[in-house]
């Protein structure tokens, strides 16, 4: 199975001892925290936002956010292979709802990287907002595929060639941005706002190769990992993960054993 490496450490702090060692990536697969905690000292904001990650509070200011995210995205540039590609998982919430948005321009604007695709993820359950009379209960999340600006062209996909006609064109097969999958894993109190394994599993199948290098600069409980397991049932693959809480990385090796341990041949 792939083999997998966890640090419990800043994802900054890894990706520069990527950078001394001249280590590259070719893939990153992540949800990073979205920013759309409560900014308030009451017990109720604590318990119903800030709990969701039991270290992180994710409550910086917009600007806070953007300038962060663009922090990691100009470390990314240094660590990831040529026309590898960045696979975002982010939404935007009730409390900030232009934090995502500001984020994703300055990306565009402030780094090396562009926005190829967006992937819209249907979850099997939906966010609740029967309380409010104009917003949408929130069921898609989209997947930003993201690859250097001067990389939009060639960066590495799965996509199978079916015909070639008389002039030489080349058509591929259909592989639609549209991908059904669950919310999780399962409830873990560590971390409330994870992803699924499934749904990371169908965009290795896109984007990704056997000997792949994938990194999470946010691993959590370990998703990416199990979804590495899963597509990879050999040991050419390799997943490292950062992770500031000391209890989830714990949580994610125990994870791992666990299901190499159900899913021996």
């Amino acid at each position: 199975m792939a083999k997998c490496y966890f640090y419990n450490e800043d994802c900054i702090v890894s990706m520069k001892r990527m950078q001394e060692k001249n280590f590259k990536v070719d893939m990153v697969l992540t949800s990073p925290p979205y920013n759309s905690g409560r900014p308030s000292n009451s017990k109720r904001s604590i318990e119903n936002y800030e709990s969701r990650y039991d270290i992180h509070l994710d409550n910086m200011t917009d600007e806070e956010y953007a300038d962060w995210i663009v922090d990691i995205f100009n470390h990314f540039d240094k660590i990831l292979n040529q026309n590898g590609v960045i696979l975002w998982n982010i939404s935007y919430g009730n409390e900030k709802p232009n934090s995502m948005w500001l984020s994703l321009l300055s990306i565009l604007t402030k780094t090396n990287f562009m926005i190829a695709e967006m992937i819209s993820w249907k979850k099997k359950s939906a966010l609740p907002n029967n309380v409010s009379h104009n917003k949408l209960t929130r069921i898609i999340e989209p997947v930003f595929v993201i690859c250097r600006k001067d990389e939009f062209k060639t960066f590495n996909a799965n996509k199978q060639i079916k015909s070639v006609s008389s002039t030489g064109q080349k058509y591929y097969e259909n592989i639609y941005n549209f991908i059904e999958a669950p919310n999780n894993d399962g409830s873990c109190n560590l971390n409330k706002a994870t992803y699924s394994s499934d749904l990371c599993e169908k965009l290795l199948t896109i984007y990704a190769k056997n000997n792949y290098v994938i990194y999470d600069p946010f691993m959590g409980t370990g998703t990416t990992a199990v979804a590495c397991q899963k597509f990879n049932p050999s040991d050419d693959m390799m997943c490292i993960g950062s992770e500031l809480s000391e209890a989830q990385v714990k949580y994610s090796k125990e994870r791992l054993e666990t299901f190499k341990t159900e899913n021996k041949d």
